[in-house]
C-alpha cells in the first residue's frame, strides 16, 4: 500500500523560502565503505569497516514564483522535509544549502524552477 506524496513540506530555517512544491527527491544518504582486506588477513573473509556518512542532496521541483527570491547565496541553513502524505508522514530534518536554482518556462504550461540543496551533516528522522 502506497501513500500519496499530497501535503508533503519543505521548510527553509532561515532564509524563510517557500514555493508551492511539485516534487522532492531524496535526501540519497549513502555510506561508503573502504576495503582493508591484506595479505594477513586470517578467516579467509574480506575486511570492510564502514567509512564516512553522507547525507547526498534533494532536488525539488517547484512553482517558480518571481516574488520570492531563492537562497542561492545564503548560509547553511537548517531544512525540513514533512514527508505529510495523507497524516502518515514523518519529518526530516537537515543543515543544508542550496546549490541550484533552474527555472523554465513553456507555453501554455506553468512555470517551474528545479532546485539542489546539499546535506552537509545528518538526516534526523522524527
Amino acid at each position: 500500500m502506497g501513500t500519496d506524496g499530497h501535503g508533503t513540506t519543505v521548510t527553509f530555517g532561515t532564509s524563510g523560502f517557500s514555493a508551492n512544491l511539485i516534487s522532492v527527491d531524496g535526501p540519497s544518504m549513502e555510506r561508503g565503505s573502504i576495503d582493508s582486506t591484506h595479505m594477513g588477513t586470517t578467516a579467509a573473509h574480506s575486511k570492510i569497516p564502514a567509512a564516512l556518512y553522507d547525507g547526498g542532496q534533494v532536488n525539488l521541483t517547484i512553482e517558480h514564483d518571481g516574488s520570492d527570491d531563492p537562497p542561492i547565496d545564503q548560509a547553511v541553513e537548517t531544512i525540513a522535509i514533512d514527508w505529510g502524505g495523507q497524516g502518515a508522514g514523518y519529518i526530516e530534518s537537515f543543515s543544508g544549502f542550496m546549490t541550484n536554482y533552474s527555472r523554465n518556462a513553456a507555453i501554455g504550461e506553468r512555470m517551474q524552477a528545479t532546485a539542489t540543496l546539499q546535506v552537509t551533516g545528518e538526516v534526523s528522522q522524527a
